[in-house]
C-alpha cells in the first residue's frame, strides 16, 4: 500500500465535498437554486452563501490570513439578523455568490499549503477552552461541514426536480427508472406503516 499525504486527503475530501454542492446549482433556475424547502427555509443558494463565511472565518481569520473581500452580510448590523448567511438576496446573483465561494475556496487553499497540519490558529466564535486549534482540526471540521451541506443539498435538489446523486457520473444511486423509484418509495412506506402496526 503506497503511503498517503495525510492534508493532501484532508484536502481533496474538502474539494469533492464543494465540487458536489456547487454540482447541485447545475441547469436550476435563479429562483430553484433560492426557492426554500425545508420548514427552516433550506435552500441551494443559500448553503453555497453560508460556506462562504465558513471558509473565510475558519481558514482565514483562524490563522491571521484574512480573506480580504467584504462579507457585508457577516459586518455591522447584518451579522446580527439570525440566519443572514442561509440565503441570497435578489442583488445577490448566483454568480456572484459562485465566483466568491470559488475566490474563498482558494483562499482557503492558500492557507492549507502554506501552513503544516500542526500549526496552529484561534477560532474567534468558539469558547476559550477550545478556541486555539490546529490546522488538522480545522481541515476535519470544514470537512464535516461541507459535506454535511453538500447532503443537506442532495435533499433539496431532489426536492426541486427529482435530480438524486452526486451528478459526477458515479454509481451512487440505484439505477432505476421512475416507476421503479414509485414502487420503491411505496415498498419502503409500506414497511414504515406495518412497522408502525407493531408497535
Amino acid at each position: 500500500m503506497a503511503d498517503t499525504d495525510p492534508k493532501a486527503d484532508l484536502q481533496f475530501s474538502l474539494q469533492d465535498a464543494r465540487d458536489a454542492l456547487l454540482r447541485k446549482l447545475d441547469g436550476l433556475s435563479e429562483y430553484e437554486v433560492r426557492r426554500p424547502l425545508t420548514p427552516t427555509a433550506t435552500n441551494l443558494l443559500g448553503l453555497v452563501k453560508h460556506l462562504i463565511g465558513c471558509e473565510a472565518r475558519y481558514f482565514g481569520d483562524t490563522f491571521g490570513r484574512p480573506f480580504g473581500e467584504p462579507l457585508p452580510w457577516l459586518e455591522g448590523d447584518a451579522a446580527e439578523e439570525p440566519n443572514a448567511d442561509m440565503w441570497a438576496t435578489a442583488e445577490e446573483s448566483r454568480g456572484d455568490l459562485v465566483r466568491l465561494y470559488e475566490r474563498v475556496c482558494a483562499h482557503s487553499d492558500a492557507t492549507i499549503a502554506a501552513l503544516a497540519l500542526e500549526d496552529r490558529g484561534r477560532v474567534p466564535h468558539w469558547p476559550d477552552d477550545r478556541a486555539e486549534v490546529s490546522l488538522h482540526r480545522v481541515l476535519v471540521h470544514m470537512l464535516a461541514e461541507t459535506h454535511r451541506h453538500a447532503g443537506h443539498a442532495d435533499i433539496v435538489r431532489e426536492l426541486v426536480d427529482g435530480a438524486a446523486g452526486t451528478g459526477n457520473g458515479g454509481d451512487d444511486t440505484a439505477p432505476g427508472d421512475r416507476g421503479w423509484w414509485e414502487s420503491y418509495r411505496r415498498r419502503v412506506e409500506d414497511a414504515a406503516r406495518e412497522a408502525q402496526g407493531r408497535e
